[in-house]
């Protein structure tokens, strides 16, 4: 089981992954680190796979703390792990060693944080709407509540859909351009007069310039076109398929 990392997150005292389908014990739709509490999967399955991204931090199941993850703009402080409870909200953010901050995702951008010197690290579920709604700026400002400098600050985007995979309806563009001045330039033309192509990572990455992260990057990687290793929910829906498995992003003290 080898995640994904990024040099900008390879920082002392701190450990990091993007979590593929590789290395897990589900079968079928599922195959593979299905990690979504919220999907179909043999409970047990996810149980498992859950606890392997457990291991590989050295932690216990219950050091795993994600939210019940709602596209809102609200950030969740774990001092502990929650053993398996989960607070509603779409970030979670740690100044303490222990706990596991985690985030799912089939789709919609995961995002790590951290600042190496006040040792806080977070993370973070953005979606279009949670992107655009002001969840990074909400998670920002709670790692710097618990006392963390906006520009010491890394982050990371992980596996997400990319523009050339996600149409979505020319409205969002106009929603986007009243709400976020300036974001017109994420849409490019889409199939038909009334489609846009959204780049997600691309608005993500400037809501994080927008937030004071001077050191940002995306992997790199399409969760939609790459059926191996990642889960896609955009996918399941073109194939007709009736549900989706979840990746994980983690980030921990250590």
């Amino acid at each position: 089981m080898t995640p994904i990392t990024h040099p900008l997150l390879d920082l002392p005292g701190i450990r990091h992954g993007f979590f593929t389908r590789e290395g897990g014990v589900s079968l079928g739709l599922y195959e593979g680190l299905n990690c979504g509490v919220g999907s179909k999967d043999d409970p047990a399955h996810v149980a498992e796979n859950r606890r392997r991204v457990a291991a590989w931090f050295g932690r216990d199941y219950d050091d795993l703390c994600g939210c019940y993850q709602v596209h809102s703009a609200h950030a969740v402080v774990a001092n502990q792990g929650w053993g398996g409870e989960r607070p509603e909200g779409d970030a979670v953010v740690t100044a303490v060693a222990g706990p596991v901050a985690t985030v799912l995702t089939a789709d919609c951008a995961p995002i790590l944080f951290a600042d190496a010197e006040a040792r806080v690290v977070a993370t973070a579920h953005a979606g279009w709407k949670g992107a655009l709604g002001g969840i990074v700026q909400a998670t920002v400002e709670a790692m710097v509540q618990q006392g963390a400098a906006v520009e010491r600050i890394r982050a990371v985007v992980g596996p997400c859909i990319s523009q050339t995979s996600y149409e979505v309806g020319a409205d969002y563009q106009a929603r986007f351009a009243t709400e976020a001045p300036g974001s017109e330039r994420f849409f490019a033309a889409g199939s038909a007069e009334d489609k846009r192509q959204f780049d997600l990572p691309g608005f993500v990455l400037w809501r994080l310039e927008q937030a004071g992260v001077q050191h940002a990057a995306w992997t790199g990687d399409d969760t939609r076109t790459d059926e191996a290793r990642f889960y896609s929910n955009r996918r399941a829906y073109l194939n007709g398929e009736p549900d989706f498995g979840r990746l994980i992003g983690a980030i921990a003290l250590i």
